[in-house]
């Protein structure tokens, strides 16, 4: 039970940060990307290559990071100055050409080159040596830290509840269903960060090197909210903002429209790229099926779900997308007498009911705002 809710945690996590960056680009930008799978390809590739020449790992995942950037670049001036349906079709092109390249050309594996078909493995996974009691200790201690200020910054966004409506009398009082959606969505993600806690304390102490895998992975994917979260509140980010509502009144302004969209992509493009990285670090083993545009797919349900332009949302999107995931797998065969397949394609069909229902009810996503919805603009 252990193990599998600390794989759980991973794959959420890993999906939660390749969200971010598709909410980077589309949620904040309007930038319509449906190849997003590309930049976590190129991260994976990248990063398991490098470390196979002797490069060490934090060096290997930045390098992944960089190049999924500069994948970001490359997409963008070939796009970013047409219509956004020419960005939907390059990037969805895109994706499909990396993941059929990785797949049909050699690759150098050591000091060998094999065919990309068989994919690559044993490559080096970080901390995967058991540590000593100390050193195990301080993980624990760093997780705890986590977790604490994981619970205060939870209580912080209930607690402080902003978002009102303006009065005929121009005062603000603040929104019942606001404060409770966010009530209910801080409970569900307390306790599911309760249970990752001590998840992975058990697996620190009796050391798991997937345990170890978790704590930096969060560790990283706290970092990135963190920062996104204020440069999605600065200038920058209401410029973004702007671009995505009207690109003509930043232009009117005199802002460079097209520099703005090109960071957005690049940005986004590097924090999937670094997803990739621990993609590949969880898989142990990465072959090109593992880069299906499935992924873009149900990262993009993941963002909707939770409500785009919310980063909170979209890490929420990312733990009911994978707690949707876990309980199907494990309730549904016992209720529905379906074969495997079938079971696998009912699930689908489930979820794609779920999303209709939710497009009708709540088109901004859970914890979207309407007045910033940008679905059909």
């Amino acid at each position: 039970m252990v193990e599998y809710l600390i794989f759980l945690a991973i794959s959420t996590a890993i999906f939660a940060l390749f969200a971010l960056g598709l909410n980077l680009q589309w949620g904040f930008t309007g930038l319509i990307n449906f190849g997003h799978i590309a930049f976590m390809t190129l991260g994976a590739y990248t990063t398991v290559l490098l470390s196979l020449k002797g490069v060490p790992l934090l060096i290997s995942a930045l390098a992944g990071a960089i190049v999924a950037a500069l994948l970001g670049l490359v997409i963008g001036f070939a796009t970013l100055r047409l219509r956004e349906d020419y960005l939907s079709i390059v990037t969805i092109g895109t994706g499909e050409l990396i993941r059929l390249v990785v797949n049909n050309q050699d690759l150098p594996v050591g000091d060998t080159w094999i065919s990309g078909a068989f994919g690559v493995q044993s490559y080096r996974i970080p901390l995967s040596t058991e540590p000593n009691l100390f050193v195990r200790f301080v993980m624990i201690g760093l997780l705890t830290l986590l977790a604490a200020v994981t619970f205060w910054a939870l209580w912080r966004w209930i607690s402080t509840t902003q978002i009102s409506r303006t009065t005929n009398l121009g005062q603000k009082r603040t929104s019942k269903e606001e404060f409770a959606s966010r009530l209910g969505v801080g409970i569900v993600l307390a306790v599911l960060a309760t249970a990752i806690y001590i998840s992975g304390v058990i697996g620190l102490y009796n050391y798991n090197p997937k345990a170890s895998l978790m704590l930096v992975l969060l560790l990283i994917l706290a970092f990135v909210f963190w920062r996104l979260e204020i440069l999605v509140r600065s200038p920058w980010g209401r410029i973004l903002k702007a671009i995505r509502e009207d690109e003509e009144i930043p232009k009117a302004l005199g802002k460079n429209v097209f520099w703005y969209k090109l960071q957005s992509l690049m940005l986004g493009g590097a924090i999937s790229g670094i997803a990739g990285a621990f993609f590949a670090w969880q898989l142990s083993a990465i072959y090109p099926d593992n880069f299906q545009p499935q992924l873009t797919f149900d990262t993009w349900i993941m963002v909707i779900l939770g409500g785009s332009g919310n980063n909170v949302g979209t890490i929420l999107g990312a733990v009911i997308f994978f707690a949707y995931d876990a309980l199907t797998r494990e309730v549904l065969p016992r209720i529905v007498p379906l074969d495997e397949a079938r079971l696998g394609a009912f699930r689908i069909m489930v979820i794609g009911l779920i999303l209709m229902v939710l497009m009708i009810w709540r088109p901004q996503g859970i914890l979207g705002k309407k007045e910033e919805l940008t679905l059909g603009k």
